[in-house]
């Protein structure tokens, strides 16, 4: 049975083949978003058994787990929802309002986990 839902000329088809430099280029893309995001994941899980809550180290180490997973969010953004294919207008007028609320809630978040901090202190014998 023919199928009449499908617009069917030389433009456009269901049955669209690409070459093979098309599939190594697509598979290509695929290894370098793993092996990026991988990288990333592997570098915040070092750094989470290497150093431990309490050294001086540690307020840097959670602001870099902050950092590299904005960068993991705006990377899997760019390449998976196809947003590093537009226009940088585009792709600021949609990431600007994100960014800005991101760094709103973290503000918040530091601003009130200080407070909570003193208040504790206050408190301790």
């Amino acid at each position: 049975m023919e199928r009449d839902d499908l617009i069917v000329n030389d433009s456009y088809s269901v049955d669209a083949n690409h070459d093979e430099e098309h599939g190594k280029a697509i598979r290509k893309t695929i290894y370098k978003v793993t092996i990026i995001l991988s990288l990333i994941t592997t570098v915040e899980v070092a750094l989470g058994i290497l150093i431990k809550q309490g050294t001086d180290w540690w307020p840097l180490v959670k602001w870099s787990f902050i950092v590299m997973t904005l960068v993991k969010a705006a990377y899997i953004v760019a390449v998976f929802m196809h947003l590093g294919d537009e226009r940088k207008s585009l792709r600021n007028v949609i990431l600007l309002p994100y960014a800005i609320f991101i760094a709103y809630l973290i503000f918040i978040g530091i601003t009130e986990s200080n407070h909570l901090n003193d208040l504790w202190l206050q408190f301790k014998p």
